[in-house]
């Protein structure tokens, strides 16, 4: 990958290696252990490199090892505390880092860190008795967001989904819409198929609160469908392929796919056979009443019910069948699980158990937590209809956009006002669900998304419409990497700070890989929108006071464009050339 801080590295390493030797220390370092940050303020310095690591190696104060190295340095280093300062070479970088943008041979956006690795990405894992809702669709666009990222570094990716479409709560659904439903279609209810399905799931709750008698017919129903009834399995079929019809419209919406579905009914057989391999094997044991369960005490873990005393399956039992299956369809070096945080138990007793059961590639297991995403007014419940439906939900940002298009009378301007403020939307939604760190809950506020100012979706595009603007007016075609004497000419702290950025984005790529973090690439692509803008502030570019001056600030624009437009892809934000 292409790393401005490369030669810096390299030279430091090779002072404090010489330092080492001249203090009679035999250990050396190597460029990995050099750890390079952004000084806080652009006067400081292009890198700062922090020397506390080593005061152990040492035995110094690191701002005595910052100020030897330092002067060891030279030319463009200075000590700065416990840190040690590097300067770039403006006269000579701007050349490099478009020359690497603009390099066919080479591609700038991506990289080959992961090349050689098959990583399977498991996300969505929707319920069929129910549409998709707001943290869904955190789920969603996580997962569809790494595993681009994952193969932008050259790794082999495969999207898995599973269907979750057995289940107690599935026979909830099923039994609403036989007492209450009065066998409706989609069509007659005028509701898409998901939507219908979530209706009775709802109507369930209700019924059950005044109706002692319908959790126990529920489960009659779940008893009915495992044994092959062919009433129950009909109207299963019927209801799950409304669901899945549903989800599969959002998914093809919001710019989601995968390689392969995975339905829990498939799996969930599979997943009985390997308990029963285990109890045969002692591995498992039986209970009185005749649930089977696992004693994870060695593992200083909880004792687990892997199937009911009534021989039906639970999550767990589908997710052994499932894992074994999907091993075998597509041999990983790693699968990821990109479930909420709720659910972190879940996967350490399914890891552990799936290692107990001897599959050696249970070590290959990774479970990607992620917060829960609340509203104002609290917390979301399914069976409560108190959720945000993901389609409502864009529906409303759309239609917002759309609002703002109209009032600043801009429909002319962007084309197909309706397709364009569909993409708004999308942006905003998609930035804003990915710019929180993973892990972290999060507060969901549709206006604020909505923002054309700010840290956020639209902002982003509306800067990728104004490069654009600006490219429109010259034939772009003649623009390629400047000279590096043309290139020399953008020497101003605006320009500067603009390839700076452009500059980092290889490492930022890499480094969102490694951490399974699109956040970091919202940070980066908000950080270059904000420099371009003090460029586009500061810097003539069609009236620069000269022709070579105004080309490479062309090429400078057109190179902010091209990684701008590979970050979008990778976050989900639709480009738009007009807004």
């Amino acid at each position: 990958m292409f790393d401005v801080k490369i030669i810096w590295k390299e030279r430091l390493v090779h002072v404090l290696n010489a330092l080492l030797k001249e203090a009679g220390i035999s250990e050396s370092l190597t460029i990995n252990d050099i750890i390079a940050e952004k000084p806080p303020k652009p006067e400081m310095g292009d890198i700062a490199f922090p020397m506390f690591s080593f005061a152990k190696l040492f035995k110094k104060p690191p701002q005595q090892i910052a100020a030897a190295a330092a002067e060891a340095l030279k030319d463009g280093a200075e000590a700065c505390g416990p840190y040690v300062n590097a300067r770039l070479d403006r006269a000579v970088l701007p050349a490099a880092i478009l020359g690497a943008v603009f390099d066919t041979s080479k591609d700038f956006c991506g990289g080959d860190t992961l090349k050689g690795h098959r990583i399977m990405v498991e996300f969505s894992s929707p319920n069929t008795n129910k549409p998709l809702h707001l943290g869904h669709l955190r789920n969603n666009v996580l997962g569809e967001s790494i595993s681009r990222i994952l193969a932008a570094c050259g790794a082999e990716v495969y999207k898995v989904c599973i269907i979750n479409d057995r289940g107690i709560h599935i026979c909830k659904s099923m039994l609403a819409y036989i007492e209450k439903f009065n066998n409706i279609s989609p069509e007659e209810a005028a509701k898409k198929p998901d939507h219908l399905v979530g209706d009775c799931y709802v109507e369930f709750n209700t019924m059950s609160k005044s109706d002692s008698g319908a959790e126990e017919r529920a489960r009659e129903l779940l008893r009915k469908w495992e044994a092959g009834d062919a009433a129950t399995t009909e109207l299963w079929k019927k209801m799950n392929g409304w669901a899945a019809s549903g989800i599969k419209e959002t998914y093809k919406r919001t710019g989601i796919s995968f390689d392969k579905y995975y339905f829990e009914s498939d799996t969930y057989l599979r997943g009985k056979e390997e308990v029963l391999k285990g109890l045969e094997k002692n591995i498992f044991y039986r209970e009185d009443d005749g649930s089977v369960w696992a004693d994870l005490s060695a593992e200083n873990l909880d004792k687990k019910t892997l199937l009911r005393k009534d021989g039906t399956s639970l999550y767990i039992t589908q997710d052994f069948g499932t894992a074994i299956l999907r091993h075998e369809d597509w041999p990983f070096d790693k699968l990821i699980y990109v479930v909420g945080s709720e659910q972190r138990y879940h996967f350490q007793v399914l890891f552990t158990l799936l290692s107990r059961l001897g599959f050696d590639w249970a070590r290959d297991l990774y479970h990607l937590s992620y917060g829960m995403v609340n509203l104002p007014e609290g917390k979301m419940k399914s069976r409560e209809g108190t959720v945000v439906d993901a389609d409502d939900l864009i529906d409303k940002l759309r239609d917002m956009a759309l609002a703002e298009i109209r009032e600043k009378e801009r429909e002319e301007a962007v084309g197909n006002a309706e397709e364009t403020a569909e993409k708004i939307a999308l942006g905003a939604l998609h930035y804003y669900l990915l710019q929180i760190t993973p892990e972290k809950d999060m507060l969901f506020n549709p206006a604020e998304s909505l923002s054309f100012n700010g840290n956020t979706g639209p902002y982003l595009q509306y800067m990728g419409a104004r490069i654009s603007s600006i490219l429109k007016k010259e034939d772009v075609k003649n623009y390629s990497a400047p000279s590096p004497a043309a290139a020399a000419l953008l020497t101003s702290d605006a320009e500067w700070e603009l390839l700076k950025t452009i500059a980092s984005w290889p490492e930022t790529l890499d480094e969102a890989a490694k951490k399974m973090n699109p956040a970091l690439i919202t940070s980066w692509l908000y950080e270059l929108a904000r420099n371009f803008s003090r460029f586009y502030h500061d810097c003539p570019i069609l009236n620069a006071e000269s022709v070579e001056l105004k080309n490479a600030r062309m090429a400078l624009c057109l190179a902010v464009l091209r990684v701008m437009h590979a970050a979008f892809d990778l976050v989900r934000i639709p480009f738009l050339e007009a807004m």
